[in-house]
């Protein structure tokens, strides 16, 4: 074979690997580097709204939106926001809410050692034991990035990942485009995934994000949607 046929081939050959790679790492349907899942089941007429780096100062606004449309959600949380703003955890866990582990620092993943990667894991796990009450079993990687090691963390810790079916984008996005979305997109089974805080930031502005759920309450709700947690719809109709 030619040398330039070898390095064609070559190039072709570390394109094919970068591609799997990154859909390991990132690929919603992926559970490469532990089990996950990123729908429920589809002939259960809910969805599950779910909300990521919370928990933030401004969490209670959304438990009161969700309260009055007698609606669940799924909280992953960030130990270090759980650290910090213990009592608004609990009132999250006390409204009935379900909450899931969003490791501590919310960092990165990827090219992280498996002993970094369990350390946060078990970290966050910990921190939102001691302050809600709540073990959790489901997880979701920040920046929805796994990598090597993350299994065994899981397998250890008894977690199941979680990714989702739509993400807002409401970390950039006003709040008419994401409503649009969701109200658009959105079906039977689906997880929907906003955020409630901003990573690990102090008073992060969610001003978007409440007001895009405030829409999108009453609009799926009218379609006949009924929003539950993500446990909730995981489970297949009896």
């Amino acid at each position: 074979m030619p040398d330039g046929a070898l390095v064609g081939a070559a190039s072709l050959g570390v394109v094919a690997a970068g591609g799997l790679l990154a859909h390991a790492t990132r690929g919603r349907s992926s559970t490469v580097f532990g089990p996950s899942v990123y729908h429920g089941d589809r002939a259960r007429n809910a969805l599950a709204l779910t909300f990521d780096d919370g928990p933030s100062e401004s969490t209670p606004a959304l438990l009161d939106l969700l309260a009055r449309h007698n609606a669940r959600a799924t909280f992953f949380m960030c130990g270090t926001n759980v650290e910090r703003l213990p009592h608004i955890a609990r009132q999250v866990a006390e409204a009935g809410h379900e909450i899931g582990n969003h490791s501590d620092t919310h960092p990165r993943f990827a090219f992280h050692a498996a002993t970094f990667i369990e350390r946060e894991l078990t970290a966050a796990q910990e921190k939102i034991t001691l302050h809600t009450g709540v073990r959790p079993v489901l997880f979701r990687a920040p920046y929805g990035v796994r990598w090597f090691g993350l299994r065994r963390a899981q397998r250890r810790l008894n977690l199941m990942g979680v990714m989702w079916t739509i993400i807002a984008r409401d970390w950039k996005w006003p709040a008419e485009r994401i409503g649009s979305l969701l109200i658009e997109r959105s079906g039977t089974g689906d997880i929907l995934c906003l955020h409630d805080g901003r990573t690990t930031q102090i008073a992060p502005d969610i001003g978007a994000t409440v007001e895009a759920v405030r829409s999108v309450l009453p609009a799926l709700a009218r379609r006949g949607l009924r929003f539950e947690t993500v446990s909730q719809i995981l489970c297949p109709l009896k």
